[in-house]
């Protein structure tokens, strides 16, 4: 499917953010009393540890996805805005506090994502898979999204977060092929892919998804060829937005991609079969997530 630019973006882009990426930030009470509840836990969310526009929003209404696995990651992706380095040992009572959160806050839909353990032989994936188990059994009622790592393709690791019950499983593919040495350069374009397809094989029920960044030097024909190998991986839901720098020192942005540009992606993916695509300058693989997976039900 050939797919032209409809709407120029904006290039080399001006200290002030164009309009349709301008949020209001208003300091809830809620958003306080929130951060205060996590650091009692000794709890991470990537919406703080990556910087997520959508923060104030999310956190205002009390919702949060949870950073498991330790804040400081082992991989040096040009576009994260998550600390790197050398990270320290596991909480063993992570799974459980991060149940004990989800509870609190009385969550119907939990989404757990993790920084990269490559230090780790399993990746971490055993505790990855505890940590949903411990969700399940504190909140039963409740769907649970997971977020994870590609494992270094480990499909061992995969299959043990698969195997603890997750309803989505979700791995982002971030961006292009051609991108991925400069954006990701720890990671395997097709090993991500095969990560996905391996999920759905072994989990046929359980709902994937995958996210990807525009703006950071990609084509129109570029994104859409990413979106039909999601679709040859059996994918069932994309996310796609915008990329914001969150650091000086991290990649810039090479365009603002104009809404018109988003909603051309949408009907596209739609198009290829995906049961959802979730595009716009503001969407996150997360944000909204409830709502993503509903519609994709």
């Amino acid at each position: 499917m050939d797919l032209v630019q409809i709407a120029p973006g904006v290039r080399r882009p001006a200290e002030r953010l164009p309009e349709w990426l301008r949020k209001s930030r208003v300091d809830f009470p809620a958003m306080h009393e929130l951060k205060v509840e996590l650091r009692k836990r000794r709890l991470h969310t990537v919406c703080e540890s990556a910087r997520c526009p959508n923060i104030h929003e999310c956190f205002s209404r009390k919702a949060a996805t949870f950073m498991i696995l330790g804040d400081i990651c082992t991989r040096r992706c040009g576009f994260c805005a998550v600390p790197q380095g050398a990270p320290g040992s596991l909480d063993p009572q992570e799974p459980e506090h991060v149940a004990e959160m989800a509870a609190e806050m009385g969550l119907r839909y939990v989404v757990i994502t993790s920084v990269n353990r490559d230090d780790l032989p399993d990746g971490g994936s055993a505790h990855f898979a505890a940590t949903v188990r411990a969700v399940r059994e504190a909140l039963p009622e409740a769907q649970v999204e997971v977020l994870t790592p590609d494992f270094c393709g480990d499909f061992d690791a995969v299959a043990r977060v698969l195997d603890a019950g997750p309803h989505v499983f979700n791995h982002n593919m971030e961006t292009v092929g051609r991108l991925y040495r400069r954006v990701r350069p720890q990671a395997d374009y097709r090993q991500s892919l095969d990560v996905l397809a391996f999920a759905k094989q072994r989990r046929p029920e359980t709902l994937t998804k995958s996210g990807l960044m525009v703006g950071l030097g990609e084509t129109p024909a570029e994104v859409l060829e990413l979106l039909a190998d999601l679709r040859s991986a059996a994918t069932d839901v994309a996310t796609i937005g915008q990329y914001l720098q969150p650091r000086a020192h991290r990649l810039p942005v090479e365009e603002f991609v104009r809404p018109e540009q988003f909603e051309a992606y949408r009907e596209a993916g739609e198009a290829m079969g995906f049961r959802a695509v979730f595009s716009g300058p503001l969407v996150r693989s997360s944000y909204m997530a409830e709502q993503v997976e509903h519609g994709a039900r």
